[in-house]
């Protein structure tokens, strides 16, 4: 199983390959791969993430100071956010907290590199290895063993590392704010239309499993992506149901989107 890990730059780079060797050692199952190329060396590259994530499951994107408003980044990042669902995309951040990353890098799930978070990084990774997942028990010994390995070599690295570019600043008071009312409104329209929902409730029941299909359908052709569909359907459907119909028919419309617009 793949692990596409994504770097820019020189420190993101050095972490980046400690993270593919910590994962190889940890999980022998799974199969990091560290991208070696830059992005100016040619359009070959766009084929090679093609075939990579073909079998990625589990993507992780090195970001730092200096990096995560690079824009070969930002594209791998898209690819990686394309051909996985959300949850199987995290950014690994290595001097940064989540509140200095702004969209769409803010969308993935953050993982810190101490303890906590790299136990967290690595179960996951072990979720995605199906048949040759570690045992829990097993897990956390394998953890427990390698753990100091990776802690020593990722702070010798930082500490060693020299920023090769001009320091970007952090993300302005203005651009957190906004972000924190964009997601007040998003729960106050979940609230809303939960409050709705439940007051009306007995209209949607006599749903049959066509007939829900065709509404999935009706709310992709919206534009809603399957998150939304399944909020807009919560407690009529079950959401691995919503999810399992919307997530192709999603992509199909993607594509579609973008052969049109190169037709044109």
């Amino acid at each position: 199983m793949n692990v596409f890990i994504s770097w820019s730059k020189n420190l993101s780079k050095e972490c980046a390959e400690i993270l593919r060797d910590w994962i190889k050692c940890t999980l022998q199952a799974s199969e990091p791969w560290v991208s070696s190329k830059d992005i100016d060396k040619g359009s070959l590259w766009f084929n090679e993430i093609n075939d990579q994530l073909k079998d990625t499951k589990v993507g992780i994107v090195c970001l730092t100071k200096e990096n995560k408003s690079n824009p070969w980044i930002l594209f791998e990042s898209g690819a990686l956010a394309k051909g996985l669902s959300a949850n199987r995309v995290c950014t690994f951040l290595i001097d940064l907290t989540p509140a200095d990353l702004a969209n769409p890098l803010a969308q993935f799930n953050h993982t810190m590199p101490d303890q906590e978070g790299m136990k967290s990084l690595l179960s996951s990774i072990n979720k995605e290895l199906g048949g040759n997942a570690l045992e829990d028990r097993i897990l956390d010994q394998v953890f427990e063993t390698y753990w100091p390995q990776f802690e020593r070599r990722f702070n010798e690295v930082v500490k060693n590392t020299p920023s090769t570019h001009e320091i970007e600043p952090t993300r302005s008071p203005d651009d957190i704010l906004t972000e924190i009312l964009y997601t007040t409104r998003t729960l106050d329209k979940r609230i809303r239309y939960l409050e709705k929902r439940n007051s009306d409730f007995h209209v949607n029941r006599g749903f049959s499993k066509l007939e829900m299909i065709d509404r999935i359908g009706m709310l992709i052709n919206k534009g809603l992506n399957p998150e939304e569909v399944a909020m807009e359907l919560e407690g009529i459907a079950p959401v691995e149901f919503i999810m399992d119909i919307a997530m192709p028919m999603y992509k199909k419309r993607k594509f579609k989107g973008a052969n049109l617009e190169k037709s044109n």
